[in-house]
């Protein structure tokens, strides 16, 4: 059981980072129930992001499935909705409705731009969001386009990860003064959050406007990455000097050709003389050389090979769970590790169990959901 055992959290089903938020509070003991609509795509057990949860489907045009859903929060902790700004009042299931029925539900909200603003009710996605705060003008080569980072940054570090903070944040709050409340998380204020420390490099003068100049963007030669004979890459980030001096001599190279390495006017020399050098390799072979040292060298592995790398493997940081290899929960815990309860589960698949939980008769449970009630 992990440490949010007995909680219980409603998630208005949703895509991208209400999803991701759920999992990583199911993933950590929490029961959550996925509220999806009565009709759509069955699902998948490789959907890894819905992992550790169960599906209730209700058509939540009909009024007694929006009255269902507010005697479900009447014995909930927290919900979670990913909706642009009024969507869930024109449901009825808004805060101010939901919160009159249980005081003390953490009503949490994932939305792009937040409840507020010119463009809060806008569409967008990630990259629209990190646009907007500087992070991803900062990604990229000189003089190319700036290079979308997947969709970490906007949608599961500052939307999933910064909604499943602010709930919990509240729910320790709600210990001290019986109260539940609104979590307004929006991505365009976590990807903001993000740049935090960037933002006080800038400050500080550390930092330039112009995207590959600066010490962490792939300007610096000791900190980018670099190809390898046979068509492998290189993570190379030994910014410290003993990890510098460690990477050089490990390659065989003149320390000396390296001299003012912290002077950016000299980057671009010094990087041409990595790029020759680890080019006379292969990927693997610079890891053999750079293995149980302090060089701060990786080998860049894909998405097929992370989870077998030794280090990988001795942590259990990835596992195949009913067939979909995925990363393992974490953080980790000494006494109440988290884990898996529950494979992603099929649109619906729960309806008649959960509505039996919260009490609902088997006359409720085939008006409000009749396809599913003798599963």
């Amino acid at each position: 059981m992990g440490p949010l055992h007995g909680q219980k959290i409603l998630e208005i089903a949703g895509i991208g980072p209400g999803p991701f938020c759920a999992m990583l509070l199911a993933d950590l003991g929490a029961t959550v129930i996925r509220i999806e609509r009565a009709e759509g795509p069955a699902g998948s057990r490789h959907d890894v992001s819905l992992r550790n949860r169960r599906s209730l489907a209700l058509d939540l045009k009909r009024p007694e499935a929006i009255e269902a859903v507010l005697r479900m929060a009447e014995t909930s902790d927290a919900l979670i909705e990913g909706f642009r700004p009024g969507v869930m009042e024109r449901l009825g299931l808004g805060p101010e409705v939901v919160r009159a029925r249980n005081p003390r539900l953490v009503y949490g909200r994932m939305t792009g731009w937040g409840q507020e603003g010119p463009l809060a009710k806008a569409a967008g996605h990630d990259i629209n969001y990190i646009a907007l705060t500087g992070a991803l003008h900062a990604m990229g080569r000189a003089g190319e386009p700036p290079a979308p980072p997947l969709n970490l940054v906007g949608d599961y570090g500052g939307g999933g990860m910064l909604l499943a903070f602010g709930i919990l944040a509240a729910l320790l709050e709600r210990e001290r003064s019986g109260q539940g409340q609104v979590v307004d998380a929006a991505m365009v204020d976590g990807a903001a959050l993000l740049m935090a420390p960037i933002f006080g490099m800038k400050a500080r003068g550390r930092w330039g406007e112009d995207r590959a100049a600066n010490l962490l963007d792939g300007a610096a030669s000791f900190y980018d990455s670099y190809a390898c004979a046979g068509g492998g890459f290189v993570a190379v980030g030994p910014i410290e000097p003993q990890f510098f001096d460690e990477m050089v001599a490990r390659m065989g190279l003149d320390p000396k050709l390296f001299e003012g390495r912290m002077e950016p006017a000299k980057w671009a020399a010094h990087k041409a003389l990595l790029a020759a050098a680890f080019m006379t390799k292969t990927r693997d072979e610079w890891a053999a050389i750079f293995a149980e040292s302090d060089a701060c060298v990786s080998p860049i592995l894909s998405m097929a090979e992370a989870p077998h790398h030794p280090h990988n493997a001795a942590r259990g940081s990835f596992v195949e769970h009913h067939g979909a290899m995925q990363p393992a929960p974490a953080p980790r815990f000494s006494r109440t590790p988290g884990g898996f309860t529950a494979p992603p589960p099929l649109r619906g698949e729960h309806s008649q169990e959960i509505l039996a939980e919260f009490g609902f008769s088997e006359a409720e449970i085939n008006a409000l959901a009749p396809e599913r009630a003798t599963r």
